[in-house]
């Protein structure tokens, strides 16, 4: 059989997955999954693929985690997804590429350090007195804070803190991801597989079901189905798989808050066929692979 590791974590905690989910049909395709800690030891010219599946604490281990990567693209086993793409949208900074290329994006400042006299310049820029702040490395909302107009001193003392040296961005707060909630579309080899919608609990605005999001399965409407097929056919390498969140904005359309393309949470159980389609994309790409 085929063998091939998931990146997971030493201890999950309280992350809520469904990796597992794709054994079965891996399987079924000539696959053997074996789940690996990435900062274990390990020769990885054993697997004939990786996946870069659950390494969700490599935010705080950044270094180690990217010379991870590059062991195992030197080694013989195909990395899914491709590297050029784990490097692309390991910060945020990618939103400036994807927004060139056409698509609508939540309008997004970016910033090199925390200055205590900027927020006032953060919602004069978005014309608001509400606004998001997070680092453009990161994950699971950590670091990440909604400011109202004006701050005051004891959360501009925990900016200074959490942002010092340390590069950010700011954005509008979007109202409609409290109402509504964030859209989730998931695609494998560029082909649209399913979607969710993630409405945070009351007060709150973080769309984790660590957090206590709500979770539901969904059928995107036709216009945000358009708008993340088209983003998807522009980013090179095709990736194996990736998932792309947005919001409604006031105006209707669909702005882009984060395309995820290193190690996203598939929410496979969402979908009775979605792991069976996950695997058939896994098991195309590397036969492309094998066949070069």
């Amino acid at each position: 059989m085929k063998k091939v590791a998931y990146l997971t974590m030493e201890d999950m905690g309280d992350f809520v997955t469904d990796f597992h989910l794709s054994f079965e049909p891996m399987s079924a395709l000539g696959w053997k999954v074996d789940t690996v800690a990435w900062r274990s030891a390990v020769d990885w010219s054993i697997y004939d693929a990786v996946y870069i599946c659950t390494p969700w604490d490599y935010p705080n281990h950044l270094p180690q985690f990217l010379d991870v990567l590059a062991d195992i693209e030197s080694s013989r086993a195909l990395l899914v997804n491709d590297l050029s793409l784990v490097h692309w949208t390991l910060q945020k900074t990618y939103l400036r590429d994807v927004e060139q290329r056409g698509s609508d994006i939540v309008p997004s400042t970016w910033y090199d350090d925390f200055d205590s006299a900027a927020p006032a310049g953060f919602f004069a820029q978005h014309d608001t007195d509400k606004v998001v702040i997070k680092p453009t490395v990161g994950a699971n909302a950590k670091d990440t804070f909604v400011l109202s107009n004006p701050v005051d001193d004891d959360l501009l003392h925990t900016l200074q803190r959490t942002f010092k040296g340390r590069a950010f961005v700011v954005q509008p707060f979007i109202e409609n991801i409290q109402t509504e909630g964030e859209y989730s579309l998931f695609f494998f080899n560029g082909e649209y597989s399913h979607a969710i919608l993630k409405i945070p609990k009351i007060d709150d605005f973080r769309v984790q079901e660590e957090h206590g999001a709500a979770i539901e399965a969904v059928s995107p409407p036709a216009a945000l189905l358009d708008t993340a097929s088209r983003l998807f056919a522009t980013v090179e390498p095709l990736p194996t798989y990736g998932r792309g969140d947005w919001v409604r904005g006031a105006d209707g359309r669909y702005l882009l808050m984060e395309l995820e393309l290193i190690e996203p949470s598939l929410y496979l159980r969402t979908d009775s066929d979605a792991a069976a389609r996950f695997a058939r994309a896994f098991d195309e790409r590397f036969q492309e692979f094998a066949g070069k």
